[in-house]
């Protein structure tokens, strides 16, 4: 399977695609880049169109990406009851550097007993795949979609199916 990077989801995140319940990876990764800490209660706090605008407004250019940024910070102040919050120091980044397997991706393969991907297989990987990698290894509530990514980006074996687990 070819990977799409313009797809609003990944196939890991079709539990929660239609109702945006969650925080899609295309959008933490923005929130990452603009350095700006989202938590899941300010994410629900939004109306859907809201959340909706989030996942779909251009973010390509430096401009955009500003624009992205005061759009997002003015939308929290009005409709949170939070407080914006910033990242301070990006610890999670790893992703960003398409030479080196980061050691939290190589922990939680081996602690799921799967082999992990190769150098040549992550620096083959699109930006927002390896952050999704990234953000799946080091989450505490969501690992259970590390397996299930790395299947999707191409990097292990398909599960096998139902039939030939009986057989």
């Amino acid at each position: 399977m070819t990977f799409d990077p313009q797809a609003a989801f990944f196939d890991f995140e079709q539990d929660f695609a239609g109702s945006l319940r969650c925080i899609p990876m295309r959008v933490r990764l923005r929130l990452d880049l603009c350095a700006i800490k989202l938590t899941l209660r300010q994410w629900s706090q939004f109306t859907p169109a809201q959340r909706k605008a989030l996942l779909d407004t251009p973010f390509d250019t430096a401009e955009q990406r500003s624009r992205y940024a005061e759009a997002l910070k003015i939308l929290i102040a009005a409709a949170c009851d939070e407080p914006l919050k910033l990242l301070t120091k990006n610890e999670e980044a790893l992703w960003q550097d398409a030479r080196c397997v980061p050691d939290c991706v190589l922990e939680q393969a081996r602690h799921d007993d799967i082999a992990p991907p190769t150098l040549a297989q992550w620096g083959g990987l699109h930006e927002l795949q390896r952050f999704a990698l990234v953000k799946l290894a080091r989450s505490k509530h969501e690992n259970e979609n590390f397996v299930p990514a790395l299947r999707e980006f191409g990097l292990t074996a398909p599960a096998p199916s139902r039939r030939d687990r009986l057989n």
